[in-house]
């Protein structure tokens, strides 16, 4: 069971009690097929914190072996410049190769013989090899700036990416796929939401391309689609669950987007499934966090997004320069600055646009940090595009559709501290007693047969599980 090439499938945020709905009526038969050769666990965040129950602070957690409260990395971004010691480190400095694909929040490397493709949000175009690039920011742009018809990509950039894809694992079953999506949106049989599996298809073609020359000793492969779906459509899979329901057509056209988007996965782990028969390594799937509904603003029609549609032209307009200036999630920017002071310049400049009875547009928030600022729309309720704001350092007044736009739908869905960990020895066993998250990084360790983890490490290893049920 150990000293196996390890397989870790970080698919983000997937329930287990829809998991397990799905599996029970056959709609999942390849994720049943793990879970019956997996021990199964339910694991919990390392803090319960509302704000620091984020994706990219949990996983940040597990690829490290340390509490938030030890890493304090708290933003998505920060993460590639934090300089704690992760398991492709320690993997790698064992003298083995590893593969990072899009693992979220995570420090990059350049090792020969090895890969590292950044998580969509916080791609440099420092993928290694340097040839995925093309990939990255591809993916990267499109996974940001999805929702924003005046960004998108070239003819140019598709021909790029697609001679890349077609040399480097693209399949037929994917290019089906994607004709097949895009000839039922055409024809009003598919909705764009689906999409997102079609990214999935091509992330799963390319990694296994890669996989099979470099045969790493520790892989990881992360997917967020259905976490997306969840944030998106929960109230349409269960309209109970809320105050304010999605009318009749809307409802049907999303009702099964969660239900397909967990179908579409499970084709998918079932492509791991044989890559990992063929290689003889162990899958670890992991969701790092679940979804449960999300009520908080129903009172006010439920939560919306604003997001500008332009960013680097608002700033510009506002005379805001800075070292980079980047998407990350949903409706907000990562701005970088050379000092504090045009920080603080910056900061204050964005506070100036204010709504009629002075309700500030745009939240700012820098936490301490010597050269960073989060910035973003404030404003979460449904609100006309002809609703003036002042940009009260010029006394200009404008429009709030001017300058930004309604991102689709009202967010349904938010974070659990529950999450899942299937290990897959061949033996299934059903584990009752809830498990840390911090005890993956050190499970991981004794599976490779690596040392122990550090005494700061508060995890602790499960394999003496795994070996005394698998004998039993």
């Amino acid at each position: 069971m150990t000293n196996r090439p390890i397989l870790s499938l970080e698919l983000n945020e997937l329930c287990a009690p829809l998991l397990d709905r799905w599996m029970a009526d056959g709609s999942l038969p390849n994720f049943r097929r793990l879970h019956a050769r997996s021990h199964v666990f339910e694991t919990q965040a390392d803090t319960h914190s509302p704000e620091e129950l984020e994706p990219w602070i949990q996983w940040y957690s597990i690829h490290t072996g340390l509490s938030y409260d030890q890493h304090k990395v708290f933003r998505l971004t920060d993460g590639r410049g934090a300089a704690h010691r992760d398991i492709w480190q320690t993997v790698s400095d064992a003298g083995s190769a590893v593969m990072n694909f899009a693992s979220m929040n995570a420090r990059p490397f350049a090792r020969p013989g090895s890969l590292y493709v950044g998580d969509p949000w916080s791609e440099q175009g420092d993928a290694f090899p340097p040839e995925l690039n093309i990939y990255n920011r591809f993916v990267g742009h499109n996974v940001r700036e999805y929702s924003n018809a005046a960004k998108r990509l070239s003819a140019t950039d598709y021909a790029a990416f697609l001679r890349f894809a077609l040399t480097h694992g693209l399949s037929a079953a994917t290019v089906l796929r994607i004709t097949s999506q895009l000839a039922g949106e055409k024809l009003g049989k598919a909705g764009s939401h689906a999409r997102v599996a079609i990214l999935d298809a091509l992330q799963y073609d390319v990694f296994s391309h890669y996989y099979r020359r470099i045969r790493p000793r520790f892989a990881s492969f992360f997917a967020n689609s259905v976490a997306h779906l969840q944030h998106s459509y929960w109230r349409h899979m269960d309209p109970d669950s809320f105050t304010v329901k999605p009318g009749a057509e809307e409802t049907a056209r999303y009702k099964s987007a969660i239900y397909d988007g967990y179908v579409a996965m499970d084709a998918m782990v079932g492509r791991f499934i044989d890559l990992a028969e063929k290689h003889d390594a162990m899958i670890v799937f992991q969701t790092a966090l679940s979804q449960q509904p999300f009520a908080r603003y129903e009172n006010q029609g439920g939560q919306h997004f604003l997001r500008l549609r332009d960013h680097k032209a608002f700033l510009a307009r506002c005379g805001i320069v800075s070292r980079s200036a980047d998407p990350t999630m949903t409706h907000q920017y990562m701005l970088r600055f050379d000092s504090q002071k045009a920080r603080a310049a910056a900061k204050a400049r964005l506070k100036a646009f204010t709504l009629a009875d002075g309700y500030q547009v745009f939240a700012t928030r820098d936490d301490g940090d010597a050269d960073a600022l989060y910035f973003g729309c404030q404003i979460s309720w449904q609100i006309d595009a002809e609703t003036a704001m002042t940009d009260t350092a010029t006394g200009e007044a404008i429009t709030i559709g001017s300058l930004l736009y309604a991102m689709e739908g009202v967010k349904s869905g938010c974070h659990s501290p529950s999450g899942s960990l299937w290990i897959a020895t061949g033996a299934h066993v059903k584990h009752t007693q809830a498990v840390s998250i911090l005890d993956i990084y050190p499970t991981m360790m004794d599976l490779m047969e690596l040392p122990a983890p550090d005494a700061d490490r508060r995890g602790h290893s499960l394999a003496g599980l795994l070996s005394a049920r698998a004998a039993a």
